[in-house]
């Protein structure tokens, strides 16, 4: 009777008050952990009162997480629980520290000390040899994602490799029902993380292909900007490209050569300021940009100056845009003001300007205003075009929103919209007219394309015309359910 009352309270406490979050670890596999040690308790000729000590510590073995939600302590708390609750049903002192320290055995790894402990710790562990191994495998890495783990599909293969070689059953009930069992789950999971290693590399390789594809278009774009449009009409850019340009405008010196030579030291500096792959690729672009503009003749696509400045730019900074998405630079002026940002106070954004003043002053000075203004009309679009290509069209601006409807906006967003939120807690109110009035809110965080944000609106504006919405741009964003849109 004594049981029943207890185990209905702690079973009614943990369906209540353990987060759905906790996707294993809650009041069904309790249960199923009781029958298990039930189980093995007859298997193992435990004796009556022995087991009711078993069967206690069971029920309390994992209301840690009512506590808190995370794995770690997780054994202390629930022990600590059972020490608040037990004294008041009629357990004696011997009893609880029993029943503790069976809780506390459960702790990984995994350590009994005695036949009770060992009939626990299998129990907690039973599923390792049983058909429902990857079912609650699968709950089991959720619960880590979900405290914010970054647990790769990969890395989980990688752990429970692992943790199932170095684990071991007890009880000889286990060894002789489950071993077996287990042995056969963990060759599954080996040739998983096999598959899953052979389908990375082959992923691995069609993105170096993608990539050097994609520097491949983008050198052969730029350097029709530069023979088609720049370099018969005199324009020039802002970068280590413009400075190219003037170089090879002042003194006549090959223009191909002057490109490659102007970006190996930016190539060396980037190596040990950026990465040891960005400076391969970006060797490899700048050099066959080199070869390009050595074999491609010079053609004069128009003679409106106009149309040279701003096509010119669109060009140029299409194929820079290319190869920066693709993790290369065909200029490396931001390598340069990365490198000298560490020696200065200025920031990169005043180190490349003050190095555009220079060249665009150069160019006015000997070129003439007319030519150095077309020029910096030419740097315009082609910085444009760079922000457009390596943030795409489809750049995320993360919207946030207050209302006094924020639950069914919330609805909406994930609904209708299929966004994920994040949701403050705040207050709102503070009115000029009303200081002292305010309530409790719930604001809404979320992110979307600039192609939603219309829609976006319609749907907040149709629930709450007096919501407060704010969005600005995000410059990079991954992960979540924009990552999974993205797959799609």
């Amino acid at each position: 009777m004594r049981f029943d009352k207890i185990y209905d309270l702690v079973i009614e406490k943990l369906k209540i008050e353990i987060p759905t979050s906790i996707s294993y670890h809650n009041y069904q596999h309790t249960i199923n952990v009781l029958e298990h040690t039930v189980y093995l308790a007859e298997k193992e000729q435990i004796a009556n009162s022995s087991l009711q000590l078993l069967k206690m510590a069971v029920v309390f073995h994992d209301t840690g997480f009512i506590f808190e939600p995370r794995s770690e302590g997780h054994e202390q708390r629930s022990r600590n629980f059972a020490q608040e609750i037990l004294p008041k049903y009629g357990f004696s002192e011997e009893d609880i520290e029993v029943i503790g320290e069976l809780i506390m055995a459960t702790k990984l790894p995994q350590n009994p000390q005695n036949k009770l402990q060992e009939i626990i710790c299998d129990a907690d562990l039973y599923y390792l040899g049983t058909d429902n191994y990857t079912k609650n495998s699968d709950k089991l890495v959720a619960e880590f994602r979900a405290e914010g783990r970054q647990v790769s599909e990969a890395k989980w293969c990688e752990i429970q490799v692992d943790f199932l070689t170095k684990h071991q059953f007890f009880t000889e009930t286990a060894k002789k029902e489950l071993e077996t069992k287990k042995k056969k789950n963990l060759i599954k999971i080996e040739q998983k993380m096999k598959n899953l290693k052979k389908q990375g590399e082959t992923s691995k390789l069609q993105g170096y292909v993608q990539e050097y594809l994609m520097i491949t278009f983008g050198v052969l774009i730029a350097a029709i900007a530069l023979k088609g449009f720049l370099v018969p009409n005199h324009f020039f850019d802002g970068g280590v490209t413009g400075l190219s340009l003037l170089i090879h405008e002042l003194y006549h010196v090959n223009l191909a050569l002057v490109i490659v030579l102007m970006n190996i030291p930016l190539i060396v500096t980037g190596y040990f300021t950026v990465g040891k792959t960005f400076a391969i690729k970006t060797f490899v672009a700048v050099v066959l940009l080199g070869i390009v503009l050595q074999t491609l003749p010079v053609f004069d696509l128009t003679h409106d100056k106009l149309l040279i400045s701003i096509f010119g730019g669109v060009f140029l900074g299409l194929g820079v845009g290319l190869n920066m998405r693709a993790g290369a630079a065909l200029d490396g002026i931001e390598v340069l003001a990365l490198y000298t940002l560490k020696r200065t106070s200025f920031t990169i954004t005043e180190i490349i300007l003050g190095i555009n003043i220079v060249i665009f002053s150069i160019a006015a000075f000997k070129f003439g205003v007319e030519t150095a203004l077309y020029s910096c009309l030419t740097y315009f679009a082609a910085s444009r075009t760079i922000d457009y290509v390596v943030e795409g069209l489809q750049a995320f601006t993360g919207v946030t929103i207050i209302s006094s409807e924020s639950e069914l906006i919330k609805y909406e967003l994930v609904n209708n919209l299929k966004r994920g939120i994040t949701i403050y807690k705040g207050e709102r109110g503070f009115l000029p007219e009303t200081f002292e009035v305010s309530a409790d809110c719930d604001i809404i965080f979320t992110v979307i394309t600039r192609f939603e944000l219309r829609k976006l609106k319609n749907l907040i504006y149709e629930v709450d015309p007096n919501a407060f919405v704010f969005a600005n741009t995000i410059k990079e964003a991954s992960g979540g359910i924009i990552s999974r849109k993205q797959h799609h």
